[in-house]
């Protein structure tokens, strides 16, 4: 499974990437793989504030719609445009082009308690 090492990962199939005080989120390759081709995302503007745990969004493939959870708190201050267009770029590049939101967190030890690659791995590997 194409897994980066340096991204955080939710219970929920987002991933999380660190860049100094804001993280950038999307959802996993596994995710991605399990829904099938992406048609539709729809995804938070920039300045609403996400809840963690909460949905912020929603992917849509041609077998179902999925919500997308926030795995942090915090203030949107990017939304990829690109995914509006091509939502395509979900199934192609989840870690590189399909990257969702920009989020500023408010409580950054929320990140701490989000699984490393490894813990997430071994969790797909249950479902």
């Amino acid at each position: 499974m194409d897994l980066p090492k340096d991204l955080k990962y939710s219970e929920e199939h987002e991933w999380v990437k660190v860049e100094g005080e804001k993280v950038r989120i999307g959802i996993t390759n596994f995710a991605q793989a399990e829904l099938g081709d992406i048609v539709f995302v729809e995804l938070p503007e920039v300045g609403d504030e996400l809840e963690a745990d909460e949905p912020f969004g929603s992917v849509e493939s041609v077998k179902t719609v999925s919500e997308l959870y926030a795995p942090i708190t915090g203030k949107v201050v990017e939304v990829n445009e690109e995914l509006e267009d091509s939502p395509e770029f979900v199934n192609e590049s989840p870690y590189e082009k399909a990257w969702m939101v920009v989020v500023e967190p408010s409580d950054k030890s929320e990140i701490d308690k989000l699984m490393d690659a490894e813990a997430y791995e071994a969790m797909t590997k249950e479902d």
